[in-house]
């Protein structure tokens, strides 16, 4: 199979969404899919749906549709969840918190492997499974478990400096819950969650 690792970047954003209908379609027993009831599920073109996964390949045969294990198999791997990445947390406010009580990520391909904060009465708390860690030792913690992915939700004013701190100990994609863009260099990969801003987005909408 031949990988694009060009595709444009809203294709690559469907594609967690198309694997999460997958599943959702095999815990339903079903082993057979295609592109229109993937539309059907999405509210997306089934014409789309083929469009994005021609930048990665060919993918089941016409008529026959898709194999639903096979597809999700094909997209964790174009996607590299065919493998576990450890993340860590850094902000232990109501944002960070929920996450590190949220068990969703393992089963995604994901595992939340430490907590940190700068805040003296929150280092040494057990949060979740977890025991908050001071931001002191995150560059070593990160460069000892070979850690590529954070999520940092940490006040504005401080987020470019533990992103800093971030980058120093190897990670390079950053999920940012903090209202503020961060300056990072060519290599890391940076997504915003801003609910506020998505708010906004959506205002536009409204008659």
């Amino acid at each position: 199979m031949t990988i694009h690792k060009h595709a444009p970047d809203i294709v690559v954003g469907r594609l967690p969404v198309y694997l999460r209908a997958l599943s959702a379609m095999q815990a339903a027993g079903k082993h057979v899919t295609s592109s229109q009831e993937l539309a059907d599920w999405l509210g997306i073109s089934s014409a789309q749906i083929r469009k994005d996964l021609s930048h990665f390949g060919e993918f089941g045969k016409q008529g026959t549709g898709y194999s639903v294990a096979m597809l999700q198999e094909r997209l964790r791997h174009i996607l590299h969840l065919d493998r576990e990445w450890p993340v860590v947390v850094v902000g232990m406010g109501n944002i960070g918190n929920a996450i590190a009580h949220y068990t969703g990520f393992e089963r995604r391909g994901f595992r939340v492997v430490g907590v940190f904060d700068n805040d003296p009465s929150k280092i040494g708390a057990r949060i979740g499974a977890f025991v908050v860690q001071d931001t002191a030792s995150l560059i070593s913690f990160v460069r000892e478990h070979d850690i590529r992915h954070a999520m940092l939700a940490v006040p504005a004013e401080h987020a470019q400096s533990v992103a800093d701190m971030l980058i120093e100990g190897g990670v390079v994609a950053i999920l940012n819950y903090a209202p503020i863009n961060l300056v990072v260099p060519p290599h890391v990969r940076v997504e915003y969650i801003d609910p506020v801003a998505h708010l906004q987005k959506m205002t536009y909408y409204i008659s």
